[in-house]
């Protein structure tokens, strides 16, 4: 069976189909990370568009590609992220009804944001596989066209008009790295990249949690599922069309780690002053996690959303300071007699370090009865002054373990 692909020539269409109903983001140099890397590096801000996502360059450029009647009959898409905004967004702009299946586990967040932008939404399922069924259910039964979220030509075209812009904008770049959930994003750009530069290097990132792509066309038997920060690309059976393309243009697939990608969202909040979620930090997190591999080059990555919940985001801001030193839990084992924690809180004073929290352990430790564990969870100014309190606190004769991430 052929499988159509979009070619050069549909991207260039879809660039002017949609341009001044998608914001064209900045592309620009990150100093402080290239430093970091070894490289020079570009980052393309998709997550400055209205729905702070890549995904309206294909919404939109599929449903502009719908005839009358095929708007009339209004669309369907399944999607608990990025692609339901994108398309109701831009359905609603276009004047076209559209409906959009979630799992019932859906955020309430996420169905309200929907919902404005004037979607019907319909809660089915449990998992994804549940409402992608349903979704295509109501295609037949209604007579909806199914707008899918990546194994579309006309939704990888519209992704494509990113690679144009980053080689209009920076045509020296080397190598383009570039997220992968279901490939529509990575397709788009590869076919555009290796039609204007033949020898620009396309590598693809997914989450180690989900090798989904890397196994289908390398051959890997990577097991796939968990929980991963990078949700948005957290996909278990990635595209037909999608998975050729990517087999004929794409240098090669690397996978990163939870760590990483966290490192990555916190570092672009701290260096770039941008939110980035897990999904749209990966291209940045495998840079970070493997600078061997890119340095001395001209690298470009997508950030390519930045639709994050705003507890996760501080749960990973406040854990990249645990995993820089800043932020310590320690568990100190003292004699549970008057004066005891005043002795400890006192080196804490010397060493400038700032007390969060504490809570005694008297009953649940393998302690004698007379003594207990006293944790505490502190802060400073660098994971020295945490270094240098633990001495001094050892010092003074009392054993101190510390709380770790990894």
């Amino acid at each position: 069976m052929s499988i159509t692909r979009p070619t050069v020539d549909d991207i260039r269409a879809a660039a002017k189909a949609i341009e001044g109903a998608v914001i064209r983001t900045p592309i620009h140099h990150c100093r402080t990370l290239s430093e970091i890397i070894g490289t020079d590096l570009w980052l393309k801000f998709e997550n400055l568009q209205f729905t702070a996502a890549y995904k309206e360059r294909g919404a939109l450029n599929k449903l502009l590609q719908l005839s009358a009647e095929e708007r009339a009959r209004g669309v369907v898409a399944a999607s608990a992220g990025n692609h339901a905004q994108a398309v109701a967004y831009h359905g609603r702009r276009l004047g076209i009804p559209v409906t959009i299946v979630m799992p019932e586990s859906t955020p309430t967040i996420k169905v309200t944001q929907t919902e404005g932008h004037g979607a019907t939404v319909v809660l089915f399922g449990e998992r994804f596989d549940d409402a992608y069924a349903h979704a295509r259910e109501l295609e037949r039964e209604k007579g909806y066209v199914f707008v899918h979220p990546f194994d579309d030509p006309a939704i990888a075209a519209g992704a494509g008009t990113i690679g144009l812009e980053m080689l209009e904008e920076v045509p020296e770049l080397d190598v383009l790295v570039v997220p992968i959930g279901g490939g529509g994003l990575i397709s788009g750009i590869a076919t555009a990249a290796k039609a204007i530069k033949p020898d620009i290097e396309i590598v693809g990132i997914e989450a180690e949690l989900y090798p989904s792509m890397k196994n289908v066309v390398e051959g890997g038997h990577g097991k796939i599922g968990g929980d991963t920060l990078a949700e948005g690309i957290a996909v278990k059976e990635p595209g037909m069309m999608t998975r050729a393309i990517i087999a004929d243009l794409v240098d090669r697939i690397d996978l990163v780690s939870e760590k990483d990608i966290e490192h990555a969202v916190a570092l672009l909040v701290g260096i770039e002053k941008t939110v980035v979620e897990g999904a749209g930090a990966a291209g940045v997190a495998a840079l970070l996690a493997n600078p061997e591999r890119y340095k001395g080059k001209k690298v470009g990555t997508i950030l390519c959303g930045g639709n994050i919940d705003t507890h996760l985001l501080a749960n990973v801001l406040v854990r990249e300071l645990v995993r820089c030193g800043r932020i310590a839990r320690l568990r100190i084992h003292a004699q549970d007699r008057p004066g005891a924690l005043a002795a400890i809180t006192r080196k804490f004073y010397e060493c400038g370090v700032n007390i969060i929290e504490t809570n005694h352990h008297r009953i649940f430790t393998r302690l004698p009865a007379k003594d207990t564990i006293i944790e505490v969870e502190c802060e400073a100014r660098d994971a020295e002054a945490i270094d240098g309190l633990v001495r001094r606190l050892e010092e003074a004769g009392f054993h101190v373990d510390r709380a770790e991430l990894d």
